[in-house]
């Protein structure tokens, strides 16, 4: 990530958002920041708890942004904070990046029928698939009108993935949620999408189906069976490519047309899906 370019321009110029889901310099999400960023973007970010600071504190100070939000998808209060921070500094929003999305590692293993659990669940649709839901409703209320949402989805939500289990069907609804809300956001211009990066070795990655000797098998799959995905720099960084540009034209006033898609980039043929 550190070597990879970042095309500058104004596309972004004095539009103001919110990132949600950084977790270090490789998240999908800090890629998608760097490149609003150079394009003339102001932004924020979100963290939990002190660990996740260490790491997003210099990444945000690194591209000028000071606003810093402490906030669990998972706690009202915590949500309310961040928002109403957003409002206190700037008064309104452009867009929202969600980048967030949690399954026990338990759940990430194995058989999905045997392993997934009622808590695992619940856990896996509200931080994974509602948050999106929750984010949306009170960014909207302080977006300007004419705005942009994009969450990060994948194929996994439609085809069976090994080891991805719960979490396909975390995406599944997270792409049904984004429906809605594109429905229900439409009057006012605001864009809703969610985008499918394609498999990306990313923290998140490496713990779906993780072995004893601590490589993912989901790894395994991208490196064995989708090797168009991971050519690059061990980073992964390669795999980003598209991405991030592809967010910041959705995100900016020339995506007019997309609305409540699934879209790909910088993936494998079979990750080419639109709904």
């Amino acid at each position: 990530m550190a070597d990879q370019h970042f095309p500058t321009g104004t596309l972004m110029a004095g539009k103001r958002g919110l990132v949600m889901g950084v977790a270090n310099k490789n998240s999908i999400a800090w890629a998608i920041a760097r490149q609003l960023s150079s394009q003339g973007a102001e932004l924020a970010f979100t963290y939990q708890g002190e660990a996740l600071l260490r790491r997003v504190k210099p990444l945000a100070e690194s591209i000028g942004s000071s606003i810093l939000c402490e906030c669990d998808v998972t706690n009202d209060e915590t949500m309310d904070s961040t928002f109403s921070k957003l409002e206190t500094e700037w008064g309104k929003i452009d867009f929202l990046v969600h980048a967030i999305a949690f399954a026990g590692k338990d759940q990430l293993a194995g058989s999905f029928i045997e392993n997934t659990t009622r808590e695992g669940f619940k856990s896996a649709l509200d931080i994974s698939a509602y948050s999106f839901v929750d984010a949306g409703r009170r960014a909207a209320e302080i977006m300007n009108d004419g705005g942009s949402m994009i969450t990060l989805t994948y194929l996994g939500s439609e085809r069976v993935i090994p080891n991805y289990n719960v979490m396909g069907v975390a995406k599944a609804a997270l792409e049904a949620s984004t429906r809605y809300m594109a429905a229900d956001l439409g009057p006012r211009q605001i864009r809703v999408n969610a985008i499918s990066a394609g498999p990306i070795k990313t923290l998140a990655a490496a713990g779906i189906g993780k072995r004893a000797e601590g490589r993912g098998f989901f790894l395994l799959f991208i490196s064995d069976v989708l090797p168009s995905a991971t050519t690059g720099p061990p980073s992964g960084a390669r795999s980003h490519a598209g991405l991030h540009g592809r967010v910041s034209i959705i995100n900016s006033t020339l995506s007019r047309l997309f609305q409540h898609r699934s879209s790909a980039a910088a993936s494998p043929p079979a990750n080419l899906f639109v709904h």
